[in-house]
């Protein structure tokens, strides 16, 4: 394995003890999303817990230079290897050091087949994700080069936010905000320096608009009050809330990494429909992802028209599923 050495991680605490390698490994490779990252994946782990634990570590001496989250979960069909932080998050991949994304590749493919499983099911890889290129040998694979839709709006190099969204959204906005403005004054404020109070606020909101059908289930609400705090703490979350008179009536949570901004999840009060404070807090994300030099907006998966008013067009992510008929 080119002087790598595989170590796969079965337990909580050894999982945790990754942390600060896993940090260095994350920041360097290339691939990384917000949804690869220790702050996200260490407390879906502690949150869900629903399988048993076979993450797979690469080194290089004291260096981890590849990391494959991974999990099994046995089913009456066979056992199923997984990506940790499935469900909740919009990208998979593993992490390589960069200039050893072959050996690495290697490295974890060699791992895998040492455990039993009898599919290994990779959902929603991005174009450029490193295990497009993961190769089993005497493995039968499937892919979906069409697996999920993820609407990306371009933001070109320079580009004003005015140019970078299309003129009938721009109108709409500004009509959005002329209400906004007539039923009191208007305050668009971030919030991750206080987590627990945007989390209260997102998940009031979120609850609001959906009657309590929304994503944000009690489970889901641990997992992201675990989360966000490191999240924020590592300059990945961009959390506002929008506030008309003296009611806060919106809330986007979201984040930024190496010139991509990613839309995750918002909420409003249905009273202030027509003030549209969900649109107005999205053009203020895409303004400030604009100054803070994105080049990409991504709306994340799912195809709602409102996405496409911004400007946005399909990325499509890629599922790669090997089978196996018997366990080693």
């Amino acid at each position: 394995m080119s002087g790598l050495c595989a170590d796969i991680i079965r337990d909580q605490a050894a999982f945790d003890d990754l942390e600060p390698h896993w940090w260095v490994l994350w920041f360097r490779s290339a691939s990384a999303t917000p949804f690869q990252s220790p702050a996200w994946l260490l407390p879906w782990w502690r949150t869900f817990s629903p399988g048993d634990l076979c993450a797979i570590a690469i080194w290089s001496g004291n260096d981890l230079v590849g990391l494959a989250p991974l999990y099994r979960e046995t089913r009456v069909s066979g056992s199923l290897l997984l990506p940790v932080g499935i469900s909740l998050s919009d990208y998979f991949d593993i992490l390589c050091a960069p200039n050893q994304e072959a050996a690495v590749s290697a490295a974890i493919a060699e791992a895998t087949l040492s455990l039993e499983w009898s599919q290994w099911i990779l959902p929603d890889l991005p174009a450029g994700a490193a295990s497009l290129h993961l190769g089993l040998p005497n493995v039968a694979e499937s892919r979906s080069p069409n697996h999920a839709a993820c609407p990306v709006l371009s933001l070109a190099r320079g580009e004003t936010f005015a140019r970078s969204i299309p003129s009938r959204r721009r109108r709409q906005l500004r009509r959005a905000e002329r209400a906004a403005q007539r039923r009191g004054r208007v305050a668009v404020e971030r919030c991750e320096a206080d987590p627990k109070t945007f989390m209260d606020q997102l998940v009031r909101l979120h609850s609001a608009r959906w009657a309590g059908q929304g994503v944000l289930t009690d489970i889901a609400q641990d997992f992201h009050r675990r989360a966000l705090p490191r999240l924020a703490a590592n300059g990945l979350a961009r959390c506002w809330l929008i506030e008309i008179g003296d009611t806060i009536v919106g809330a986007y949570y979201g984040f930024h990494h190496r010139g991509r901004a990613y839309a995750y999840l918002g909420g409003f009060d249905p009273a202030y429909a027509q003030e549209s404070p969900g649109a107005i807090l999205i053009g203020k994300a895409i303004a400030e992802a604009a100054r803070e030099g994105a080049r990409e907006f991504d709306f994340l998966r799912g195809r709602e028209n409102y996405k496409y008013g911004w400007g946005a067009e399909d990325r499509w992510t890629v599922q790669r599923v090997w089978t196996r008929n018997a366990s080693p």
